[in-house]
């Protein structure tokens, strides 16, 4: 074998290599094609709902999938409890899964406020209180982060948390915001839904859900527990679980956050899963799930830091200007 072809084999072996390799951390791209699917009728004498797959650029085209028996219901009436998740797009398969947001999962944004990437790295990003951050930003796509804080005497820096997101689409901008609380109660309701300015009211009862069609794809934002918790759905974009939580006073002591006794610090814990994202997506998050994406931050230390704040610093959360944003706004739009 001469020296040139077996280097062709060897740089297609390295590619196949890096390719099983990231299926099987599952870093992806965030290209898989749209989760379409039909729903039939429960599976005869069970309450196992089924469904017919209609994403076309899958392999699981025209294939019936059956919900398993421990989660027969894509929306179970115990909204704590698990909800059948039908995979059309990758694995061709329906399994239980946990609805709200899981803060050690791929694509998680929660507590001070701590990441995971999707490469699966957790790492911590500082920000600052009463700034705006481009948590994604591509082509059709731009998630800001509103961030919240305090700091302590003594201390150089603020303790931070998300409190407000904006995702932003096509002509469309869809907040989600914790409410300032002073005294947390779980039964009332401290999230606010706005859609392209107007309030959104979340239904309790029926299918405990909203939803509307834009230009080119439908919005759903659906309950997953009585108050304070829902799931998101921009069509072929982002899917957000999303849940407002409190410090709490033990955890206030604990880490010397040194809190006013009027502000309960509600904010935001999240998880995202997004669809077709191109291979140059910028933000906090979103270069995470590039393709080859190598994270700089130091591995093995308590709190991983990533910098980087002024290249995704935004004028406001409803601004898609940063450093390096890609998003692009139809100019005939009206900013908020």
């Amino acid at each position: 074998m001469d020296m040139k072809r077996a280097f062709v084999l060897l740089a297609i072996l390295l590619v196949f290599v890096s390719v099983e390799c990231a299926t099987a951390q599952g870093q992806g791209s965030g290209k898989d094609p749209a989760n379409k699917y039909d729903v039939k009728k429960p599976l005869p004498g069970t309450t196992q709902v089924r469904a017919v797959c209609k994403t076309k650029a899958s392999a699981c085209f025209n294939t019936t999938l059956t919900c398993p028996s421990q989660c027969p219901d894509r929306k179970p009436k115990d909204k704590k409890g698990k909800g059948c998740f039908i995979n059309c797009s990758s694995k061709c398969e329906a399994t239980c899964k946990n609805r709200k947001p899981k803060c050690d999962g791929f694509g998680s944004l929660c507590y001070d406020p701590r990441f995971v990437g999707g490469d699966g790295v957790m790492f911590y990003f500082h920000g600052a209180k009463g700034s705006d951050f481009a948590v994604v930003s591509d082509n059709n796509l731009q998630i800001n982060a509103h961030f919240i804080g305090s700091r302590p005497t003594g201390r150089t820096r603020d303790y931070t948390w998300v409190q407000a997101l904006s995702v932003m689409f096509d002509s469309h901008t869809l907040v989600l915001a914790a409410k300032r609380v002073t005294n947390w109660d779980d039964k009332v309701e401290s999230l606010t839904v706005k859609w392209d300015g107007e309030d959104v009211s979340i239904p309790t009862d029926g299918e405990a859900e909203w939803r509307i069609n834009g230009e080119q794809r439908e919005v759903v934002i659906e309950r997953t527990d009585e108050t304070n918790s829902v799931k998101v759905i921009v069509d072929g974009l982002v899917e957000i679980d999303l849940k407002v939580t409190p410090i709490g006073e033990k955890e206030n002591k604990i880490h010397n956050y040194q809190l006013p006794s009027d502000d309960a610090f509600a904010h935001l814990e999240t998880q995202f899963r997004f669809t077709n994202l191109s291979e140059l997506v910028e933000g906090i998050l979103g270069k995470t799930y590039r393709a080859g994406y190598v994270s700089p931050v130091k591995r093995g230390v308590p709190m991983p830091m990533m910098g980087g704040e002024d290249k995704y610093q935004t004028p406001s959360l409803y601004s898609p200007v940063c450093k390096v944003c890609r998003f692009q706004r139809d100019s005939s739009v009206a900013t908020l």
